[in-house]
């Protein structure tokens, strides 16, 4: 065997910028909807926690010891610029606050995403304080996350669910049906419409729901992404929806 002994150069790091990813086991989305990224020269590095269904309070708050772990696990001793927990009603439960220490707990110094941390952010950004929250999950699982949304300030025109209680139906349901889904979920007067939940494909099709509403739309993964751009100190990249475009 040859063992070359040139000289050996190395970079400082791959790409300019490193975004973490805490999904869930039963995740189908998130990743799928980050794989933009890479193409901007933003690396997304993922990991997943221990999740089971039925979706509902109590199985959300079962995560809560597995976060810290979970972002440990990414690039350890390396650089993140974010962390993204990837889990609106995980947060809600848990507690945004305890998701992100957790987060910090396991990456000192990274700055901590949830999807109602960015989504509370990207609704202000707009200038949105009256809005309709639409949600897949039971009633059960939206009465907690619409006390959130209240208790961040937000006037609730309308609270809509469809009473869905396997993540991985979430995932499926189809763009028609959230289109029309998010139709039926817009109250009057509502400036915007958020959409929860990381596992529900809205990200992707943004534009055609702002287009049969009339109102900007954000979803759990494109507040996300918003944030995590904005992190890696990118704005205004335009893209699908009205928060991609913001300056």
């Amino acid at each position: 065997m040859n063992i070359l002994t040139q000289p050996i150069r190395l970079d400082d790091r791959p790409l300019s910028a490193r975004i973490g990813l805490v999904t869930l086991a039963t995740d189908h989305t998130t990743e799928v909807d980050f794989s933009v990224l890479p193409a901007r020269g933003i690396g997304v590095y993922a990991t997943r926690i221990p999740f089971a269904n039925p979706v509902t309070p109590e199985t959300l708050a079962a995560m809560a010891g597995d976060v810290t772990a979970a972002a440990a696990l990414i690039l350890p001793d390396e650089t993140l610029e974010a962390v993204v927990y990837s889990c609106t009603s995980a947060s809600v439960v848990i507690g945004d606050a305890q998701v992100c220490d957790a987060i910090r707990q396991g990456k000192p110094g990274t700055q901590a995403i949830t999807p109602i941390s960015a989504g509370f952010a990207a609704l202000r950004a707009l200038g949105a304080d009256r809005i309709s929250l639409l949600t897949p999950y039971t009633p059960q699982t939206t009465a907690p996350m619409a006390q959130c949304f209240e208790m961040g300030g937000f006037g609730l025109q309308g609270v809509s669910c469809l009473n869905l209680t396997d993540d991985r139906a979430m995932a499926r349901l189809s763009h028609e049906t959230i289109i029309d889904a998010a139709r039926a979920a817009l109250a009057p007067d509502s400036q915007a419409l958020f959409i929860a939940c990381t596992a529900v494909r809205a990200a992707g099709i943004i534009d055609r729901i702002e287009d049969a509403l009339g109102v900007p739309v954000v979803s759990a993964n494109s507040a996300t992404l918003w944030a995590a751009l904005r992190a890696c100190g990118h704005a205004g990249i335009g893209g699908p929806g009205q928060l991609m475009r913001l300056a």
